[in-house]
């Protein structure tokens, strides 16, 4: 059952707390931080559009970086999920203790979350 809730609950989290936030706004009445006018959606757009600047600008290199560097460096959380997932199936194929197999079928469940579970929540609230 363990193993169970391990593979099932990071990719529920975001859909359950954005329930809970939606109960408990339908509760209280209250509509969150909505802007009240077309002034206060427009300054909201601004500060995410500022955020989002910022954000990419921590994440530009500095310097005179490799595009093989750049290339990488983007790739690199899709290239660890790819070495977790080859781990596994070694591991499984190769007969390795249960323990391990066990915490690497973890590994491979939290990261199916990530390149499924966030999208697919996505797409369904968006429709």
């Amino acid at each position: 059952m363990g193993g169970l809730l391990t593979l099932l609950l990071p990719a529920l989290l975001p859909a359950v707390t954005d329930g809970v936030r939606g109960l408990i706004a339908r509760v209280t009445g209250g509509a969150g931080a909505q802007p009240q006018n077309v002034g206060e959606q427009i300054q909201l757009w601004q500060a995410q559009t500022d955020r989002l600047k910022a954000l990419a600008e921590l994440d530009k290199p500095t310097g005179d970086v490799s595009h093989w560097v750049s290339n990488l460096r983007g790739a690199f959380r899709y290239l660890a999920i790819a070495a977790i997932w080859a781990t596994t199936t070694a591991a499984i194929f190769t007969d390795q203790d249960k323990a391990i197999i066990a915490v690497l079928l973890d590994m491979t469940g939290a990261t199916m979350s990530f390149v499924i579970g966030e999208r697919m929540y996505l797409a369904v609230k968006a429709k």
